[in-house]
């Protein structure tokens, strides 16, 4: 499963609101793709793959205390990609399909599972087209 968390508004969570490696898990990958933008690759199983989505977002929209008190509400979108839905292992597709599911979902309070709708649209560097980063073929985003 693909899983993508963008734009957190207020503060991402790498200010502290959700710990997505520990959501992931030890086998999985987690990383920052750019700005507020993050990316997983995780092993989960059909049953649990909504359960654990809903788990993802509810972490992500955890409020995040500063320093000074002062407690921030963090929004975020989720969009998500499974191998068994899409019948790929491709990272490349599956990138692109989870971003597509995200922005689909977007403002939804809820993780959008990519279909295969979602891999039929252009895109570079396995982003939409015509978002930042991706005017060059091969430039990381």
């Amino acid at each position: 499963m693909q899983v993508r968390a963008v734009e957190a508004a207020g503060a991402g969570p790498a200010a502290g609101g959700c710990d997505a490696t520990a959501w992931a898990g030890p086998r999985a990958s987690v990383g920052r793709l750019g700005g507020d933008e993050f990316a997983a690759v995780v092993q989960a199983p059909a049953a649990r793959l909504e359960q654990r989505l809903a788990q993802l977002v509810r972490m992500l929209h955890t409020p995040v205390v500063l320093e000074d008190g002062r407690m921030v509400d963090v929004a975020a979108s989720v969009g998500a990609a499974s191998t068994g839905i899409l019948g790929t292992r491709d990272l490349t597709v599956l990138q692109r399909a989870a971003d597509a599911a995200l922005y689909d979902g977007k403002h939804s309070g809820r993780a959008h599972l990519a279909t295969a709708a979602h891999t039929t649209l252009p895109s570079i560097n396995g982003r939409r087209a015509g978002r930042p980063g991706t005017a060059v073929w091969g430039r990381a985003a």
